[in-house]
């Protein structure tokens, strides 16, 4: 028998990459959380709507394109295959957020497929699972915004509306309201 002395360096050269890869993941996250808070602060000022578009698009650019290697190539993976048909693209999503249950865009992409497919109740699911996870997911709320005016639940719509508008006061689903008062740029 070995003694675990001798096993060290084995156990070493097995581990070792493991856990560089978790380290990496969990430092790629804090640098994509860190960028999108300075986003989401810059977009919760923004003077006017064609600067909110420009920061709405860096925060879409960072939730769709995470510096995680794997998690992006897996993400890519399933967007291109909305393209192709739901079904293909429903499998590639519903395997994204079983091995990525944290990454709040998985939910939020398996959500705005079900919305496309009918499937309310369980966009709605999705959506709660992506507010869970990054409740500044204006995009989310827009989609929720929908469901409910589809379903003809306006009260809750407004309520969806109000709360995404709090963070991206020029969301493009404002039109829907026309009670709501335009932003006025700063």
């Amino acid at each position: 028998m070995r003694s675990p002395a001798r096993l060290f360096p084995t156990l070493c050269a097995i581990l070792a990459p493991l856990a560089l890869t978790a380290f990496s993941a969990v430092a790629d996250a804090a640098a994509d959380r860190h960028k999108l808070d300075a986003l989401f602060a810059q977009l919760r000022i923004a003077p006017s709507e064609t600067a909110a578009r420009a920061t709405a698009d860096q925060i879409w650019s960072v939730w769709t394109h995470p510096s995680d290697a794997v998690l992006a190539e897996r993400l890519d993976a399933a967007i291109d295959a909305m393209a192709y048909g739901p079904v293909g693209a429903l499998a590639l999503l519903d395997a994204l957020v079983v091995e990525f249950p944290d990454f709040a865009e998985a939910w939020n992409q398996r959500a705005t497929m079900h919305f496309h497919l009918g499937n309310y109740r369980a966009s709605l699911a999705d959506i709660e699972m992506t507010l869970a996870l990054e409740p500044r997911h204006f995009g989310a709320l827009a989609g929720r915004v929908l469901i409910n005016l589809t379903l003809g639940d306006r009260d809750a719509a407004t309520r969806d509306i109000l709360a995404a508008l709090a963070i991206h006061p020029f969301l493009p689903e404002r039109s829907l309201f026309p009670e709501l008062a335009k932003p006025t740029p700063n």
